[in-house]
């Protein structure tokens, strides 16, 4: 039997939501509410399209130039964002991962990051999808099972969907007071500003409205929590659908970014708006702003939830 190109299928179910699991990259294919899409799909024999769903391990986001510092000691990554020469979402994303348990409204997955010449580090990676009424409830576990500290950072890469119509249709709200602003060609992290001034206030949807015309790929902190430290991002379409995504206290900020794709790439643009919670914010590995560093034996945490509006 010849295995789909995403790896093996996982198909979860739990009352009125449905969502599919592909072992490559332990990645969300399909997540629906009531027959309706939540995230962009993709289908079962595809090659994932642009980080849809995947995964992201060791590090989210970007590492500059592929090169970093750890502990007094220079590494490089391969560039896997060739067009702008970075390391992009870490090394788990293309992995098959392995079902450890499976149930209908369950399953755990995992694989190991075996130590390379960029990162010579052995980290064991459970990734657990949980289907129930509140939605679809997602938690990393990360074990250094090395005999030396490593860098280490995670997040995942949905593409959520409003409804009807396309990102510039749906109304945001990203309770988040700051911005990391980067260059315009290389999307290389240059420093925080507050969103209500950065750019005439363009990144800040602190209170719900349009996205329109404007462009997003950018890295969001200050995030306003509330009692229980949880933050939420909601997507909604002008019919009043929705979806939204909230992550706990282990995840200090968050990439939003409007999907929009070059025409090379012969994929749709700005068709489900990316939010990516992550642990700590793009080039992590250089900065050290926010970056978890695992101990021998050391695990950490992350959770996220998606659900429908």
């Amino acid at each position: 039997m010849t295995l789909p190109l995403s790896g093996t299928q996982f198909e979860l179910t739990s009352g009125d939501y449905t969502a599919t699991i592909a072992s490559v990259g332990a990645s969300l294919r399909s997540l629906k509410h009531k027959g309706r899409d939540l995230v962009v799909r993709y289908d079962a024999d595809e090659v994932r399209p642009a980080f849809r769903g995947a995964t992201l391990a060791p590090w989210p986001n970007r590492v500059v130039d592929g090169k970093y510092r750890f502990e007094g000691t220079d590494y490089e990554l391969a560039l896997t964002e060739p067009k702008r020469g970075h390391a992009l979402h870490g090394l788990v994303a293309w992995h098959d991962f392995i079902a450890l348990e499976e149930e209908d409204d369950r399953v755990m997955l995992a694989t190991t990051v075996e130590p390379e010449t960029g990162y010579p580090f052995r980290i064991q990676v459970r990734v657990e999808f949980v289907l129930d009424d509140e939605g679809l409830h997602t938690t990393v576990a990360a074990r250094n099972v090395g005999n030396a500290p490593a860098p280490f950072g995670t997040g995942p890469h949905p593409y959520l969907v409003a409804g009807e119509g396309k990102v510039d249709d749906w109304t945001l709200t990203l309770p988040a007071e700051q911005v990391l602003t980067v260059t315009e060609d290389r999307l290389i992290p240059i420093s925080k500003a507050d969103v209500a001034t950065e750019s005439g206030g363009t990144f800040d949807f602190r209170s719900p409205r349009v996205i329109g015309d404007t462009f997003i790929d950018h890295a969001f902190t200050g995030l306003i929590r509330d009692e229980n430290r949880t933050a939420e991002v909601r997507v909604t379409a002008p019919s009043g659908t929705g979806v939204k995504m909230r992550w706990d206290s282990s995840c200090k900020w968050v990439q939003v970014h409007t999907a929009d794709q070059e025409p090379e790439t012969g994929l749709p643009s700005r068709i489900g708006l990316a939010v990516e919670p992550m642990t700590c914010p793009p080039d992590a590995f250089n900065s050290g702003e926010d970056l978890l560093v695992l101990q021998p034996g050391g695990v950490t945490f992350a959770s996220w939830i998606i659900a429908a509006i």
